[in-house]
């Protein structure tokens, strides 16, 4: 009877101890139910990376919120751009949610969670949006007043784009890849500069570069070739962006070698010694740029480009057709290296100067009416 009312003691104080232990996790629960939202971190999702903490994201990029008491979140919002939730991705400690791809109006770069009683709760997060990328234009030498387009990404509203000379363009149409704006009056020569509310970008090319030319007519110089050089355009040619420019202006065969400029440096002084020892030395850092201007299309025969050579050579770089730009001017870009990759001879450095030339012979009739001007060796970034 005695060990009988002993093991009914244990047994009722066991049955105690779980009962008080069983309260205390109710209770615990309760408080971490009931308790202070809150953020410990953000992470991303990959969990051979979850270890990876974040303090901002991109566009569209999937994140954890990690943190307590988060079950109750009915909307966040990243700068003023509401995110999307999906109810099965929230939980008590954790939130999966993907950034906004809407660029916000207004940077705050805050996250802000709203939850089902109105509370708020806030955590600085930056959304990482891309300042102005400036790849290019389609023509980098445009007259004040005529329309310049210029390529890249990232041109979000408000955009601005300040021209050398400080003047600010007055914009003809914008999306995130393209731009064109109105060249305004008295701009000058250099780099392009496009802001937006997330940043301000300088063009590593430059506007009406006249830089390192070593063809193009201001003056004429070289052995060929002085009748295609046009100084007073007429109705319905090609306008001077920038002095004189050549013309091509007739039908030729199949082979027929056909001069356009060029020559030895003795006889071009003004310009064979433009190109730079360092685009000799490491031409992948440089670009071989020139406007063209077609008024019939390019489609047929071969440009051959020599330049940068220390005596005349008939390897030559081959810009092959077609192209038609349709009577207006644009810029051709050729990186230099593939250039001087066409070399059986590669260029060195030379400070009497170098020669040069623009030839037309290749395959195919061509009926050509095509201009140039701004031949040039260029840095392919500014510094």
């Amino acid at each position: 009877m005695h060990n009988q009312m002993k093991k009914f003691i244990k047994i009722v104080l066991l049955a105690t101890t779980l009962l008080a232990v069983a309260g205390l996790y109710e209770s615990c629960s309760k408080d971490n139910n009931t308790g202070q939202p809150r953020i410990d971190y953000v992470r991303i999702t990959r969990p051979e990376s979850s270890d990876s903490l974040l303090i901002g994201a991109g566009q569209g990029m999937l994140i954890a919120i990690v943190g307590e008491n988060l079950k109750n979140t009915t909307q966040i919002w990243f700068n003023d751009q509401p995110a999307v939730l999906t109810p099965t991705y929230i939980t008590n400690t954790s939130i999966l949610v993907s950034v906004p791809s809407q660029i916000p109006k207004k940077v705050t770069n805050v996250m802000k969670l709203v939850f089902s009683d109105g509370k708020e709760l806030l955590y600085n997060f930056v959304v990482q949006i891309s300042k102005p990328l400036v790849g290019s234009m389609v023509s980098e030498f445009v007259n004040d007043g005529d329309i310049a387009t210029i390529r890249g990404d990232y041109f979000y509203e408000p955009v601005t784009v300040t021209f050398p000379g400080g003047k600010v363009a007055e914009k003809i149409s914008v999306t995130d890849k393209l731009l064109q704006v109105k060249v305004p009056a008295g701009t000058t020569t250099g780099q392009i500069i496009v802001t937006t509310n997330f940043g301000t970008t300088k063009s590593d090319f430059f506007f009406r570069d006249n830089r390192n030319i070593f063809l193009d007519s201001d003056p004429y110089e070289g052995w060929w070739n002085s009748s295609y050089v046009v100084s007073s355009p007429g109705p319905g040619d090609p306008p001077k962006i920038s002095g004189n420019y050549l013309r091509f202006k007739k039908a030729i065969g199949a082979w027929s070698w056909n001069e356009l400029a060029g020559g030895p440096a003795s006889a071009m002084p003004v310009h064979s010694k433009n190109i730079p020892d360092d685009a000799i030395i490491k031409p992948a850092d440089y670009n071989l740029k020139f406007e063209v201007n077609t008024v019939k299309p390019y489609n047929s025969n071969m440009v051959k480009i020599n330049v940068a050579l220390n005596a005349e050579d008939n390897d030559a770089y081959l810009w092959t057709p077609p192209i038609d730009t349709k009577g207006q001017w644009q810029t051709v870009v050729i990186p230099f290296e593939t250039v001087v990759a066409s070399y059986k001879v590669k260029p060195t450095v030379n400070p009497a100067g170098y020669w040069s030339r623009i030839l037309f012979h290749g395959p195919g009739d061509l009926d050509a009416d095509i201009s140039f001007d701004n031949f040039r060796v260029v840095p392919k970034v500014a510094k």
